[in-house]
């Protein structure tokens, strides 16, 4: 029987081998030197996992990069299996003379991430139907209520959320990216995001979500796991 985790116990059982936790999934990448190497590596993460990779494993492959996800497709949840696996991976790869990592380095285009679009809305329920259509996109496996998240089931976009709102606020943007990253790229991405001409408007809910804005206002969230437990 798998047992489903907290956020900080998935959190502390997989750091230190290079994976990080992203909106209940565990993500990591490897870098390589080709698409062979990538296939390679991809083959290596399977077997890893044996009979359970189909389960629990997710992969996308580049010729540059692999990112590798776990997450327990029956429980929707990250489990005691799911760090097991990462464990079983990371030492696999490790066996090849590569390494699982987040990619937080000096120098290092950006680190692992997932992104989801918020839209602000009035009647939630008479919006979903319409952003389901559009978008091709189906119910989150386990939420599939008239104002519960939408995702593509592909996993090729992001996820889309509601916010609700009491009342329209027509003078700013009504839709928002969120930018899931590791809780230890946060900070040196805000610092990015501030550089570039970006404000604060709010840290009041930090570290779950800062809320940042671009110089004309349209807002964007920088979200971690933490903070969220409890």
């Amino acid at each position: 029987m798998e047992r489903a985790l907290t956020r900080q116990e998935a959190s502390d059982a997989v750091s230190d081998h290079g994976w990080r936790l992203l909106l209940g999934t565990l993500r990591t990448s490897v870098s390589v030197g080709s698409l062979a190497m990538a296939t390679e590596v991809a083959a290596t993460a399977v077997t890893a996992c044996g009979d359970r990779a189909d389960r629990h494993l997710h992969i996308d492959l580049r010729p540059r990069k692999v990112v590798l996800t776990l997450r327990s497709s029956a429980d929707v949840a990250v489990t005691d299996r799911d760090i097991e696996l990462a464990h079983r991976i990371s030492t696999a790869v490790t066996g090849k003379g590569l390494r699982t990592e987040p990619d937080i380095g000096a120098g290092a285009p950006r680190s692992v991430q997932l992104l989801e679009i918020a839209i602000d809305a009035l009647d939630i329920a008479a919006i979903r139907p319409f952003w389901r259509a559009v978008l091709g996109y189906s119910d989150e496996p386990g939420a599939d209520g008239p104002r519960d998240p939408l995702v593509d089931h592909l996993g090729q976009g992001p996820a889309v959320w509601f916010q609700q709102m009491e009342r329209a606020r027509p003078q700013r943007n009504r839709m928002h990216v969120d930018v899931s990253v590791p809780h230890d790229e946060a900070p040196r991405r805000i610092e990015a995001a501030l550089a570039a001409g970006g404000r604060i408007v709010s840290a009041a809910r930090a570290p779950a979500f800062w809320v940042l804005a671009d110089p004309e206002g349209n807002e964007a969230c920088v979200s971690t796991w933490q903070g969220r437990d409890g």
